[in-house]
């Protein structure tokens, strides 16, 4: 990705120095090459092939790989994270309300839980829609990102508005395009490992066996409408992003001088450090913002439309009639702090997952461009 017609749109607070960095200088081609590369050696031919990538696809491919790295190293917090948001939903069709009732109770608390109960399958259940999910989100975000920023800046010829634009853009294609992979997601974490725990105080009534089986059962007694649960507040949940990239941009222009995707031509320690800082930085700021609606969306997405009757008898009865609706009922039930729960468990889980998103990002977006010189020069050789 290329700043080179931004230097006159990046931050006013930034450094005289960062304007004179951000056109990022062309490497030498044949700094990139090990000494034992050569036209006949694996990597000499992995580079030659490297060239071979269009640009357009260069993008997609860095956010596939950042969502799948993202997604094996967070899945255990994500779902200690989804049941402690998820609980409270459940509580009416077994009796009024009360926290002395709930299963999981704190990060720690809920670990063990699901370790007794489940052990080690347990903690990444969900996973498979997880990786599902994660590996097209950041590849449509990324790619609607990157290429909307011009667009965007032509428009309001603000170089925050422009990224805000960008980021709520790239938030809406990737969100609409998934909400029902994240649905899916959310109850498979949310439920029990066995079907008889559907019917234990505030526990997920239904049980299902796999990602497909989830996706059949739901579209059997939910309707189509059951896969886009919780959407409203999922693009309410857009702020998120608009806050966090425009956020990470101006933390790493600060930190090292160049833009998302950008690096110097020698690598360092000190960028990947100042990568690190920016994803820290702008992921607190972000999480802590926008939080309650990741508790709004939970409850959407684990709650059961009316249709036919779960596996544990019960007619099918919505809790929740509405954003609004969800909003009293909650403050009226649970107080306030509801809307933050399992926030201690979300920054433990968001802030490594985006340190591990942006950092493979950047990773493999220089990985790929220094191959492809790489091999343009042996190519020529």
């Amino acid at each position: 990705m290329s700043f080179e017609r931004e230097s006159e749109q990046t931050p006013a607070v930034l450094s005289p120095q960062y304007a004179t960095t951000t056109d990022t200088p062309t490497s030498d081609p044949h700094r990139t090459m090990s000494p034992s590369s050569s036209r006949d050696s694996i990597i000499g031919r992995i580079q030659i092939h490297s060239t071979q990538i269009p640009k357009a696809w260069i993008s997609p491919i860095c956010g596939a790989g950042a969502g799948f790295a993202s997604g094996i190293v967070t899945c255990p917090l994500d779902v200690i994270k989804t049941k402690l948001q998820a609980q409270g939903g459940f509580a009416t069709r077994h009796g009024p309300y009360s926290p002395s009732t709930q299963p999981y109770k704190g990060i720690i608390g809920t670990g063990r839980v699901i370790w007794q109960e489940e052990g080690i399958r347990g903690m990444y259940r969900g996973l498979g829609p997880m990786l599902m999910g994660y590996l097209p989100t950041w590849a449509v975000y990324l790619t609607v990102y990157e290429n909307s920023r011009d667009f965007w800046y032509d428009q309001c010829e603000s170089w925050w508005l422009a990224r805000c634009y960008s980021s709520l853009t790239a938030g809406a294609c990737s969100t609409i395009l998934t909400n029902p992979i994240w649905v899916i997601k959310t109850r498979l974490m949310s439920q029990s490992s066995k079907a008889k725990s559907a019917s234990d105080g505030m526990r997920a009534p239904w049980h299902y066996t796999s990602t497909l089986d989830a996706a059949r059962k739901m579209y059997h007694n939910e309707g189509m409408k059951s896969f886009y649960s919780g959407l409203t507040p999922a693009l309410l949940g857009l702020t998120h992003v608009a806050v966090q990239f425009p956020l990470y941009e101006y933390f790493k222009m600060k930190f090292t001088g160049y833009g998302m995707g950008d690096h110097p031509p020698e690598d360092s320690g000190a960028n990947w450090v100042g990568i690190s800082a920016a994803t820290f930085l702008s992921k607190i700021c972000a999480s802590t913002a926008t939080y309650p609606h990741e508790v709004l969306r939970t409850r959407l997405q684990t709650q059961q439309r009316r249709g036919l009757s779960t596996s544990d008898g019960l007619a099918v009865k919505a809790r929740y009639s509405g954003i609004l609706h969800m909003c009293r009922l909650i403050l009226q039930e649970e107080g306030w702090r509801a809307f933050y729960a399992g926030i201690g468990t979300n920054l433990i889980r968001a802030v490594p997952a985006a340190m591990t998103t942006m950092l493979t990002y950047e990773w493999l977006q220089k990985t790929i461009h220094n191959a492809q010189e790489a091999g343009t020069a042996l190519s020529t050789s």
